[in-house]
C-alpha cells in the first residue's frame, strides 16, 4: 500500500511542476520511483506518466495549437538521436551532463542579469534547437533543455511556449513509449502502476494549470529560468 501512496504523490508533485511551468516533471519523477521500483519499471511508468499528462495540458491549450512552430523542433531531432548515440560511444556521459547543465545555469544567470533582447526567429534555428534536443536524446535521454531554451527566446506569449514544448514532448514521448514497448518494458505491473498514479498525476497537473493562469507573463518567464537554472544544477550534481 506504501508504494501506491508514494507513487500518487510523486504523480501529482510532478503534474503541479509541469502543469505550472510546461516542463520538469520526469526530471522530479523518475530519480523518486527509481528510489522504490526497479529502474526498469521506473523508466516506462514515468513515460506513460509523462505522455499522459501533456495530452491533457495538450487539451487545455488547443487553441493556441501551431504546428508550425512545432514540427521544424521534431524534424531537426529525427538525425540527432544518432549523433547523439554515436557521440556517447565516444564520449564519457558525466561530461555530457556536465556541459548541458553549466549552459543552462549560465543562460538562467545571464537572463537574470541581463534580460537579453535576442529573439531567433528565423525559421532555421527550431531545426538546429531540435537537433541538439535529438543529440541529448540519444547520448543522455534528456532532450527538453535546448528546446525549453529555444522556446524562452521566441517572442511568444507564456501559452505558445507552453503548447510548443507541450507538443513537442508529446510527439517524443509516444515514440519513446512505443520503443519501450517493442522492447518489452511495458509490462502488466508498469501499465498497473501507471493506472494508480494516473488520477492524482491529472489532478496535480490541474493544479499546476491552475496556478499558471494566475501568473503574469513575466512571472512565468522568470519561473521558467529558475526552472532551467535548478536543471542545470542537477545535471551537474546528478
Amino acid at each position: 500500500m506504501e508504494i501506491y501512496l508514494y507513487l500518487g504523490i510523486v504523480a501529482f508533485c510532478g503534474g503541479v511542476i509541469q502543469g505550472l511551468s510546461g516542463f520538469g516533471s520526469v526530471l522530479l519523477s523518475l530519480p523518486l520511483l527509481a528510489l522504490f521500483l526497479d529502474v526498469k519499471t521506473a523508466i516506462p511508468v514515468v513515460a506513460l506518466l509523462a505522455v499522459a499528462l501533456t495530452i491533457f495540458l495538450l487539451v487545455q491549450l488547443r487553441q493556441y495549437w501551431d504546428w508550425k512552430k512545432i514540427y521544424p523542433l521534431c524534424l531537426g531531432s529525427l538525425p540527432g538521436a544518432p549523433a547523439g548515440v554515436w557521440f556517447l560511444t565516444r564520449t564519457d556521459t558525466q561530461y555530457i551532463q556536465w556541459t548541458v547543465g553549466a549552459v543552462l545555469i549560465a543562460y538562467a544567470l545571464y537572463s537574470f542579469l541581463l534580460k537579453p533582447a535576442i529573439r531567433f526567429k528565423a525559421p532555421v534555428w527550431a531545426y538546429l534547437f531540435g537537433f541538439m534536443a535529438g543529440c541529448l536524446g540519444g547520448a543522455i535521454s534528456a532532450s527538453g533543455p535546448p528546446v525549453i531554451i529555444y522556446t524562452s527566446l521566441q517572442p511568444w506569449n507564456k501559452d505558445q511556449i507552453k503548447v510548443t514544448l507541450q507538443g513537442f514532448f508529446l510527439i517524443s514521448g509516444i515514440v519513446v513509449v512505443i520503443f519501450q514497448a517493442i522492447g518489452g518494458l511495458v509490462t502488466g505491473m508498469v501499465l498497473w502502476y501507471f493506472l494508480a498514479a494516473l488520477p492524482l498525476l491529472l489532478f496535480g497537473t490541474w493544479v499546476g494549470s491552475f496556478l499558471y493562469g494566475k501568473i503574469r507573463e513575466e512571472t512565468y518567464r522568470s519561473i521558467l529560468l529558475v526552472l532551467m537554472g535548478l536543471l542545470g544544477l542537477l545535471m551537474l550534481l546528478k
